[in-house]
């Protein structure tokens, strides 16, 4: 088991996601501020796979929402393939381009759209750029039967159980060829044996190596990853 708490990829590694000092406060009428995060820096190197583990409530899903641009840090810096999702001018724009062709999201309750079929389900995130239709359609397709679902293509989530929709929503992560993987307790609504199913095909049906990192609860989950990053009350503990 390749298992450390360590807060930083190793320096000889190309980063692919360089996170600085991220701090994140809400603030409510008439309550003191709360501090979820509060200054948590580390690396992922191209193709690595990085589990965040910890308490309900450590600020687990609310970072890596800013990691991928849905939510804004109070201050800090998420840099993306060398690119700030938050910094200098156009950057809005600039995130929403490289969260739209760069990032891959899992989500634990799947975030299927009840109206579209599956191979519609796929297709949404290349929607948001340039590809070619029917070459869109065919990856969709090559997508799902990787993930075993080729002899359901024309279903509807509500007719799939949960660990055919996760697989869906893997197949739909990796539609834009994307360079990291989120993945928020993407086992978490499973049972054991599903859980595991879609483990193996997060970690091994991407064509090229990919950097993930993974919001879990599960201990299984954070061994198949090559580290583990603790958080506790909005800090990484060393």
């Amino acid at each position: 088991m390749r298992q450390a708490f360590v807060p930083m990829a190793p320096c000889e590694m190309f980063h692919m996601l360089d996170v600085s000092e991220i701090v994140r406060v809400y603030r409510l009428p008439g309550q003191p501020p709360i501090r979820v995060l509060d200054g948590v820096s580390f690396s992922v190197a191209d193709g690595e796979h990085v589990a965040i583990v910890g308490r309900s409530g450590a600020g687990k899903t609310t970072l890596l929402n800013i990691l991928g641009g849905l939510d804004k840090p109070t201050s800090g810096d998420v840099r993306l393939d060398g690119r700030s999702l938050f910094r200098g001018f156009g950057a809005s724009r600039r995130r929403n381009r490289i969260r739209a062709t760069k990032v891959g999201f899992i989500f634990q309750s799947y975030h299927l759209m009840p109206e579209l079929d599956i191979v519609e389900n796929v297709l949404l995130p290349s929607m948001t750029g340039v590809a070619h239709i029917p070459a869109a359609r065919a990856r969709a397709k090559d997508l799902l039967e990787k993930v075993g679902l080729g002899g359901r293509l024309g279903h509807l989530p509500a007719e799939l159980s949960g660990g055919e929709q996760q697989r869906v929503a893997l197949a739909r992560a990796l539609m834009c060829r994307p360079q990291l993987i989120l993945a928020d307790e993407p086992t978490g609504n499973l049972d054991a044996l599903t859980g595991a199913e879609i483990l193996k095909l997060l970690f091994e049906v991407n064509e090229t190596p990919i950097a993930c990192v993974m919001v879990t609860h599960s201990a299984d989950a954070a061994a198949r990853c090559d580290r583990v990053l603790k958080l506790e009350k909005g800090r990484l503990a060393m």
